[in-house]
């Protein structure tokens, strides 16, 4: 009888790839090909353009996508305002990295549950829900993600830069401005874009913080979906996913251009 060979299996990096190539496909890949084709399909499956006709010309929903790319710009500013000096003064303290854990340690709960402990501590002490609560719930939940990638950054920026800066006769405000500031652009960039794409794309915070009376893209999306309105919806989400891609674009031009400066730096 003839003997059957069996290959043995051999642990290399494509073995290991497998399992995120299918995890990949699953739930990325073959979600986004049906909301691309669920653009082009009305209600009887037929294909159309009428959906995008529906989109673009709704006064709502290009004030509604505005008025969401607004609350990403002020939230990414607020928490850069904030972030920074917290992750510039930890880096300078011994007890810096255990600064920074207590503020990431509320990341290790679910953003549903801070939310609405948010809203009831506002209620209790009797603030009205509206677009300054959203803000604030926004900078509180997306704030730890601007300052870990700028205390990273900026503790790893070495000490010698500033003390040659120093020694050349720079003040502290020269020598921050001139060199600590330029050297940390990375760390500013990575926290722009891990704030303001996920801002631009949520949905239950403003919900929750508003008693539904800020209405953000992500909720309209959300509405579209539960009310059998694919076509929309899928248009909607197409057009969140141009922004972040244009986003990525724009945030890897300036950290090329950052690059450049420390190197000129160097």
């Amino acid at each position: 009888m003839a003997k059957i060979k069996f290959k043995k299996l051999r642990l290399t990096k494509k073995v290991f790839s497998v399992p995120y190539i299918l995890f990949l496909l699953l739930f990325v890949v073959i979600p986004l090909v049906l909301i691309l084709v669920n653009a082009f399909l009305d209600s009887d499956n037929n294909l159309t353009l009428e959906n995008f006709k529906t989109f673009f010309t709704s006064r709502a929903n290009l004030i509604v996508l505005g008025n969401s790319l607004l609350v990403g710009v002020i939230t990414t500013a607020f928490c850069l305002i904030i972030g920074y000096p917290v992750a510039y003064f930890c880096s300078k303290m011994s007890s810096g990295r255990i600064l920074v854990l207590l503020y990431i340690l509320p990341m290790f709960v679910n953003f549903l549950i801070r939310t609405l402990a948010t809203k009831a501590i506002f209620i209790a002490i009797g603030v009205e829900l509206g677009m300054g609560t959203v803000l604030f719930g926004m900078v509180y939940n997306y704030l730890p993600f601007m300052i870990l990638p700028l205390h990273t950054t900026i503790s790893s920026i070495d000490k010698c830069y500033a003390e040659a800066a120093q020694d050349l006769g720079a003040s502290k405000a020269t020598v921050f401005l001139k060199t600590t500031l330029p050297l940390s652009t990375s760390g500013i960039i990575s926290g722009i874009t891990m704030v303001f794409i996920p801002t631009i794309s949520t949905y239950a915070i403003s919900q929750l913080l508003s008693n539904g009376k800020i209405f953000l893209f992500g909720d309209s999306i959300q509405l579209s979906f539960e009310q059998g309105l694919y076509g929309v919806g899928s248009i909607m989400s197409l057009v969140m996913l141009a922004f972040v891609l244009i986003s990525n674009l724009i945030m890897n031009a300036f950290n090329s251009n950052a690059n450049a400066v420390r190197r000129s730096l160097w």
